[in-house]
Parts: C-alpha cells; structure tokens; sequence
C-alpha cells in the first residue's frame, strides 16, 4: 500500500529524561506493513534515542537520511551522516544507542527498519532492566498482551515453593 509522509502524524516522545526526546513517523503500519517494520526519526539537536538496548528477537537497521550525529554500538561509538547505513543484529552484538551531537544546530533524521516478530524481549544494560512485549510486534501497541519490565537480575523459580532456582 502506498502512503505519503506527509500525511502521517508526527509522535513525539518526551520521556522526561532531559538528554531523551525524538519525533516519529511510523510509516509500516500507515501503509499496512506487517512483516517489516519502518519509522521516521527526527532527533533534536544535544537530544538521544531510546535508551542502549538490543533486542532478542528482531533485527534492526538504520539509515541515515540527514544531519550528523553518533550511534554508540556495543564495540564503541560511530560518527553517523548522510547516506551512513548500520545493520543491528539480534542479540548483544545489536545494542545501539542514537545521539544527535552534531556540529551543526539540524535535526538528525533517520530511518529505522526491523523485523517484526512477536514476541520480543529487550535487554537494557545500562538500566539493568530487561523487557517483555507479547502479542504485537515491536513498535506497535494496539492488540498488545503484555508490556512488563524487569530488574535484569530478577530470578525466581518455576515452582510456588522455590525462592531461587540459583
């Protein structure tokens, strides 16, 4: 299905963390996408993405369309600009953060495409939190089952009578 851009609206998300606020256009579901997810990000300058993750269950990519900025990425941090494509793997090797810290005072746009398998579980290091999405795929909420946030060391056990697997 086709779509124009110019006729989706923008969602913005202020997460109240001062460094973490972005525009977003998600265009795969606007054009009835399923399998294949893309969004539109517009990055103010001195602004971030969300948080350093990566997920298990989905592959992701970025393309930059304009602007500069940097991606941090588990094995350091990149300079991105125009035309700069980074492939995010499944798993740890994908982590990846966006940072708008460009020299000039333009917003950093960018597509982001992945895979759209559900379940998905999402790991954040930094916050030592981990993630749990069932019934839609990433990036969409409507039909969602489950939404859930875990301290990254949480461990109970299977049975109602076993405190710690461990």
């Amino acid at each position: 299905m086709h779509v124009d851009g110019d006729d989706i609206d923008w969602n913005e998300s202020d997460t109240g963390e001062a460094e973490t606020m972005f525009r977003r256009k998600q265009l795969s579901p606007a054009a009835d996408g399923k399998e294949i997810g893309c969004s539109l990000y517009e990055l103010p300058p001195g602004k971030r993405s969300w948080p350093y993750h990566y997920h298990e269950g989905n592959e992701e990519a970025i393309y930059v369309l304009s602007g500069t900025g940097t991606i941090r990425l588990v094995d350091g941090a990149y300079g991105l600009s125009a035309g700069d494509y980074v492939a995010l793997p499944a798993g740890e090797a994908g982590g990846h953060r966006v940072i708008n810290d460009g020299d000039d005072d333009v917003p950093l746009r960018y597509l982001a495409i992945s895979t759209m398998r559900d379940p998905d579980v999402v790991i954040y290091p930094d916050m030592d939190k981990v993630g749990v999405y069932t019934g839609t795929p990433p990036g969409r909420h409507e039909g969602r089952k489950l939404t859930k946030y875990y301290p990254e060391d949480a461990n109970v056990g299977y049975w109602p009578d076993e405190s710690d697997p461990d």
